[in-house]
């Protein structure tokens, strides 16, 4: 196999030596000419100049050329199309290939390296690092990242989002991982920081205000267009995207989050420091905490406050998922205040609920007593004779269905059997049998009839004998009459009797 030395080699011999033109070299070796160029002008040979080919093109370089001046921006398509329009008869390959030749460059920018002093100021922005699935969530995996510009110390926190919500709580966390915080953050114009922008005219987001005024910094964004102005965040990101995330293993976001905490104090600590290559970003920090400013004695409030509507059924649907709530609330506006932990659902200042977060899909986060005592109200509807009989007849009768249904029985089945030991035994029995279980924590029908087995053997009475007697008739109150009625009936009656006799 020939190396490039020998090619170099060959090309210098047939040149100097067989005096071969630049193309018959190049065919010969089965190279572009280009190398031979190349390797001739290293040996201090000008540059042969070809006789240029004319080309199809030329007769349209001056419009070409002339529309590119007043059009600096304009596409290679659109020229070819232009061009096609004027008789051009080539293909898009070649005219684009020219074009890229043609077009006016941009004299490049140079930039002035930014210095700033210690404790003056850190920068902020997000990164995208993917999605990651919760359930039947996809949900976007946000790194909150800000970087102290004098010593480069980095904080790292990942989010679901890069919700306002978030944006806060990435602020508050980092000026306590620091205890301090510089004096001026500077931004990329996000809607986060930055609702509107007209030249020097700033509307800056009004939380992100109440938060400057909390902790008393200054919110400053970069000029338009100036990435260059931030450009130690976006280094930083780069730099966690190879050195802290590339390859890495976690589970949960809080184990991700431990992670990047131990990469923040270890690894990210000990690189040396941009801005002093004679320390550490550690023992730069170390400087330059104390320059930071104190923090307030209370941190910023970064719950999440929301208004929601209850529907029919009782949950309230929050970030994707359904929490439930007392069946009593239902149809009504109440408001959430949310962290990152746990939910909870207020009316007006009244908390009603609290839930574990999700940040699942479609989930639903239920209390047990919730569902328990719609469910028992819905069946009541349905069984509201039998129970309001059992109700009038013992007033530990709900308590002992609600401990029975917490327990699994089934609601019906208790419902009939106790009715069937009210008519067996009588509600005064049942009564005193219902309060015994319910000391013996053994709220189910059997216990109840066993207790009532044991007190009719200690009375010695006999068993009871089961009366068939309808449902419709099982279930209707016989209104209480007065017999003195009766007995006046039966006066009028023997009076009118005894004055017909008299009459005769």
């Amino acid at each position: 196999m020939t190396t490039e030395k020998e090619i170099e080699t060959k090309i210098l011999r047939y040149h100097f030596v067989e005096q071969w033109r630049v193309g018959t070299i190049a065919t010969q070796l089965g190279i572009h000419h280009s190398v031979v160029d190349r390797v001739l002008s290293q040996a201090g040979l000008p540059k042969v100049e070809r006789s240029p080919r004319s080309s199809i093109i030329d007769p349209y370089l001056p419009f070409i050329i002339e529309t590119l001046d007043e059009f600096p921006t304009l596409t290679a398509a659109r020229l070819y199309e232009m061009a096609k329009q004027r008789g051009y008869p080539g293909g898009p390959s070649q005219f684009r290939q020219r074009i890229s030749q043609l077009r006016p460059r941009k004299q490049p920018e140079a930039y002035l390296r930014l210095k700033t002093l210690p404790g003056e100021q850190a920068q902020v922005d997000w990164g995208h690092f993917g999605h990651i699935e919760i359930g039947k969530a996809k949900r976007p995996l946000m790194a909150f990242v800000m970087v102290l510009s004098w010593s480069r110390q980095i904080f790292l926190r990942f989010y679901l989002n890069a919700q306002m919500e978030n944006f806060l709580r990435g602020h508050v966390a980092a000026f306590e991982a620091w205890n301090g915080l510089p004096k001026v953050l500077l931004y990329d114009n996000l809607k986060s920081a930055v609702l509107e922008r007209q030249g020097d005219a700033i509307r800056f987001h009004p939380t992100l205000l109440a938060l400057s005024a909390h902790y008393r910094f200054e919110p400053r964004p970069v000029a338009v267009a100036r990435g260059n102005e931030k450009g130690r965040v976006e280094r930083a990101i780069r730099y966690i995207r190879d050195n802290f995330f590339a390859g890495r293993h976690w589970q949960t976001l809080d184990e991700l989050n431990a992670q990047a905490n131990a990469w923040c104090q270890g690894v990210s600590a000990d690189r040396a420091c941009p801005e002093n290559n004679g320390l550490s970003v550690r023992e730069a920090f170390a400087q330059e905490q104390p320059t930071l400013l104190a923090l307030p004695d209370n941190p910023f409030d970064t719950r999440e406050r929301v208004e929601v509507r209850a529907r029919k059924t009782p949950y309230i649907r929050f970030d994707l998922n359904d929490y439930s709530i007392p069946h009593q609330y239902v149809q009504k506006t109440l408001s959430v205040n949310a962290d990152l932990t746990s939910v909870r659902i207020l009316d007006g200042a009244e908390l009603m609920a609290e839930h574990p977060r999700c940040f699942g899909k479609g989930e639903q986060i239920e209390h047990e007593a919730h569902i328990n005592a719609l469910w028992l109200a819905k069946t009541h509807a349905k069984l509201h004779r039998g129970q309001d009989r059992l109700t009038q007849a013992s007033a530990h009768i709900p308590d002992l269905l609600q401990q029975a249904i917490e327990r699994g029985h089934v609601l019906k089945t208790t419902v009939r059997l106790l009715n069937e030991y009210l008519d067996h035994y009588g509600r005064d029995e049942l009564h005193v049998a219902v309060s015994e279980a319910l000391k013996q924590q053994s709220p189910y029908p059997q216990a109840v009839a066993q207790i009532l087995e044991r007190r009719r053997d200690e009375k010695h009475c006999p068993p009871p004998l089961p009366v068939a007697v309808p449902d419709k008739v099982k279930h209707v109150s016989v209104k209480t009459v007065n017999v003195a009625d009766y007995d006046k009936l039966y006066r009028d009656e023997t009076i009118e009797k005894k004055a017909g006799e008299e009459n005769e």
